[in-house]
């Protein structure tokens, strides 16, 4: 059996994915590339991620978004007007069919359309509905409007994360709680299929991209010092202030990720730069009086960094034992060769793309290899093949429901 005729580890898990932009697109995508037969539903109109670009030349264009492309690759797509009783019709005769659903809708929305969870229940017992929204499907702030960036400063991660110390917190920016919050979505969504015998049937998981957020960057190094004695990290600009050299360090082309505390990473470190007089000084002796003297040692360091690129430092650090990196662009990064040898770049053919580059998968599972195989839909590219095939409506009646606007 070849690579690519290997079954995907979640083969035969048939997923409705009725979401927008980022979050519920993207871990629709994680069971797509790995084998879930995964039906996207947008409304006529379409998912604003093919609204959002970035586009080829910055020409807009519904089916060359780069945003919706990486995001629904490996998915069958189809048009839905569920506002509509036809259309929210068929959209529950596929939820029949399906074992998950997974949206990202705000929860007034949901009702509004008649799709709450206990219509969903009562439509399909063992139906697992991934639920992903900012803020929740409950408390105060669950009815809110709100995206990415509402989601990751309302958990105080911009508090302790991006910016100078005293200064304005920095944006975070490249939607990082809704991709958070899509992985750990998917993560519990499959949870609750393979434990539907154990619960007697579906469940809703409830996912709050703010308090994924809040787990991963805030909660782990704050939570317990802060219930203890009410202290808590915050921002420290570029460095860490207990120890040096550990910072973004200027090079001859670029930067580099500078981190050598321990007595072996200091002192591979010394050797790489040809045990110079000066780190022979007491008071660089140990990473505490090195982060007291910072503008002392940084300012030597500095002199030897700029006289290499930063690829020379990197692979001699390395081979002497310091955890010193490359600080890469996007546009080296996609030239990595690391990269290029574990298959994490993928050609792919799309109709009104052409031939481009994609993300392969990004958890490796060899037994079941995952990754983009097929391009993410047209808009409404499988209407046919779903209203006809899967649903068994007629050519007349796929006809009627497009001439009344339901798809």
């Amino acid at each position: 059996m070849t690579e690519a005729s290997k079954p995907g580890a979640l083969a035969g898990i048939k997923v409705v994915e009725f979401g927008q932009m980022v979050s519920a697109p993207y871990c629709a995508k994680l069971f797509s590339d790995y084998g879930a037969d995964v039906i996207k539903v947008e409304l006529p109109s379409g998912d604003t991620a093919r609204r959002a670009g970035p586009f080829p030349g910055d020409a807009p264009h519904p089916e060359k978004s780069g945003l919706y492309f990486i995001n629904n690759t490996n998915k069958r797509g189809i048009t839905c007007d569920v506002g509509t009783a036809e259309g929210r019709r068929q959209f529950l005769r596929l939820l029949a069919w399906a074992d998950v659903l997974v949206e990202n809708n705000l929860p007034q929305q949901m009702r509004a359309w008649g799709l709450d969870y206990a219509t969903l229940q009562a439509v399909n017992p063992q139906l697992v509905v991934i639920s992903i929204t900012p803020f929740g499907q409950t408390g105060p702030y669950s009815e809110w409007n709100g995206y990415d960036l509402n989601a990751f400063h309302l958990t105080g991660a911009s508090s302790r994360y991006c910016g100078r110390p005293g200064e304005m917190p920095l944006e975070h920016g490249t939607f990082s709680a809704e991709y958070f919050g899509a992985i750990t979505a998917a993560a519990w969504g499959m949870a609750a299929v393979y434990g539907r015998n154990v619960v007697g049937g579906g469940q809703q998981v409830d996912v709050s991209c703010a308090e994924a957020i809040a787990a991963a960057f805030v909660g782990g190094q704050n939570i317990g010092g802060y219930a203890q004695d009410g202290v808590f990290d915050k921002r420290t600009g570029v460095g860490m202030p207990q120890g040096a050299p550990a910072t973004i360090m200027p090079c001859k082309d670029g930067h580099v990720w500078m981190l050598a505390l321990e007595p072996g990473q200091w002192n591979g470190l010394r050797k790489v730069m040809g045990d110079p007089e000066w780190a022979d000084l007491d008071i660089f002796q140990n990473m505490k009086t090195r982060a007291e003297n910072a503008d002392v040692i940084y300012s030597f360091l500095l002199e030897w960094t700029m006289e290499h690129t930063k690829m020379e430092i990197q692979e001699k650090c390395q081979a002497a034992g310091c955890p010193i990196t490359a600080v890469y662009t996007v546009a080296e990064a996609a030239e990595m060769p690391h990269l290029k040898a574990r298959d994490y770049f993928v050609d792919m053919e799309h109709p009104e793309l052409g031939k481009l580059k994609n993300l392969g998968a990004p958890f490796k599972l060899p037994a079941s290899p995952g990754g983009p195989v097929e391009s993410a839909p047209l808009l409404g590219q499988h209407n046919e093949d779903i209203y006809g095939g899967l649903l068994g409506l007629s050519a007349s009646d796929i006809e009627h429901l497009r001439t009344q606007g339901v798809i």
